[in-house]
């Protein structure tokens, strides 16, 4: 099974996970009237939402280089984390409404041993999902996945949160109720910003591998008299690097292609997540203000 297939399984599996979880949530919090179980019902079907946007956004990842897209499509899959933290923010303000609404309009919560149950059986659902996610993001070195488990680990605290808001509300101080739909806003917008940060960093090409670990690695070959210029980007699994490597000036073309793929494929081999490396070759000067130019 390709590796595009399993991070489909993976998403297909927590997809029907989070759809269970948010119905659950969603319904008895609203039968109840509790603000912070219905809000976490929400962040749960975002979850779901979620899993749907990373199917589509693997599946245009996975489709092979054409004319107009010469490097590929991975970068869609990155993408779609971004929509993921778009969704999330609407949540958080759809969370801030009704907690408003409750501030301004206050009702009572009917707490019950039903709510509890409901709450415990969804939070140990959260747990495996975040578990099993995470794994696989790992496994698969799938950016998608990976922040797709930070967001169920969100939940997780939220649910915790909604625990807390429930046993207050049952002994007598509801307004706790709305303070958890606060907290439970905190970090949904946390969250989404850590997400953001994440998706930016590969789409605005940051360093992903130390030079100086790169330059380690070239500098041994035989014939490399030096090398700089280093620059990386990409994510876990896609790394790309492009840099200057000096050689004898005396060399073949020939020997300069064997020098450039014998660095091409240490490097590949120190780090399995390399795909490409464009090497520039220059003659080497003793001079160093020749050097660099």
């Amino acid at each position: 099974m390709t590796r595009i297939k399993r991070v489909k399984q993976v998403l297909l599996y927590t997809f029907f996970l989070n759809i269970a979880v948010a119905v659950a949530k969603i319904i008895y919090g609203l039968s109840i009237g509790s603000i912070s179980m219905l809000s976490d019902g929400i962040h749960s079907s975002a979850d779901g939402t979620s899993n749907i946007i990373g199917l589509i956004g693997v599946w245009i990842a996975s489709q092979p280089p054409d004319e107009s897209h010469p490097y590929g499509h991975r970068k869609f899959e990155t993408l779609s984390t971004i929509a993921i933290a778009v969704l999330i923010f609407g949540a958080g303000t759809e969370i801030l409404r009704k907690s408003y609404h409750r501030l301004v309009s206050p009702s009572g919560i009917e707490v019950t041993y039903v709510s509890f149950i409901i709450m415990a059986i969804t939070l140990l659902v959260n747990i495996w999902v975040m578990t099993y996610e995470a794994k696989k993001g790992r496994e698969l070195k799938s950016d998608f996945l990976i922040a797709d488990s930070m967001h169920t680990k969100t939940d997780i605290f939220i649910s915790i949160s909604v625990v807390i808001s429930l046993i207050t509300a049952k002994i007598g101080y509801p307004v706790i109720d709305v303070v958890a739909a606060l907290v439970i806003t905190v970090f949904i917008v946390k969250m989404g910003f850590a997400i953001l940060k994440s998706a930016t960093a590969v789409l605005n090409d940051t360093a992903c591998l130390n030079p100086d670990e790169i330059k380690e690695i070239v500098t041994k070959i035989e014939g490399v008299k030096e090398c700089h210029g280093i620059r990386t980007r990409g994510n876990e699994d896609q790394v790309n690097i492009d840099m200057h490597v000096l050689i004898n000036p005396e060399a073949t073309i020939q020997e300069a292609h064997e020098i450039a793929h014998f660095a091409e494929d240490a490097l590949k081999k120190k780090f399995p997540s390399v795909k490409d490396v464009v090497i520039h070759i220059e003659p080497y000067q003793k001079d160093a203000d020749k050097l660099e130019k």
